[in-house]
């Protein structure tokens, strides 16, 4: 195996907790949907990068989105890189339904 297939098959962890639903798309996200996300960075990941995802909301209380899910996207303004879900669990997909659902457009 070479290095860039050693990159591919490791898996970063992405780990932010936000005040709310609303800080979190404004301060890190420019995008989010129910099969992906575009995360804000100075220094995004490589394409085929795989990720573990986990997201701290406060709703009524404290609520965590986690899964997993490999940079598929890379810009550079704003700077960041697009992730595509390839696993949420059950509740993380149900969660984010529902946050998407309370989202002001």
């Amino acid at each position: 195996m070479n290095d860039d297939d050693k990159r591919r098959a490791e898996r970063v962890v992405i780990n932010r907790e936000f005040e709310n639903f609303e800080t979190f798309v404004e301060e890190y996200v420019t995008n989010i949907s129910r099969t992906g996300v575009f995360i804000r960075s100075k220094t995004p990941l490589p394409v085929g990068t795989r990720v573990r995802l986990r997201f701290s909301v406060i709703m009524t209380e404290i609520e965590t989105v986690e899964g997993e899910g490999e940079v598929v996207r890379v810009q550079d303004d704003p700077p960041g890189m697009g992730v595509v879900f390839t696993s949420l669990t059950s509740y993380s997909a149900g969660l984010l339904e529902k946050l998407l659902t309370r989202r002001p457009r």
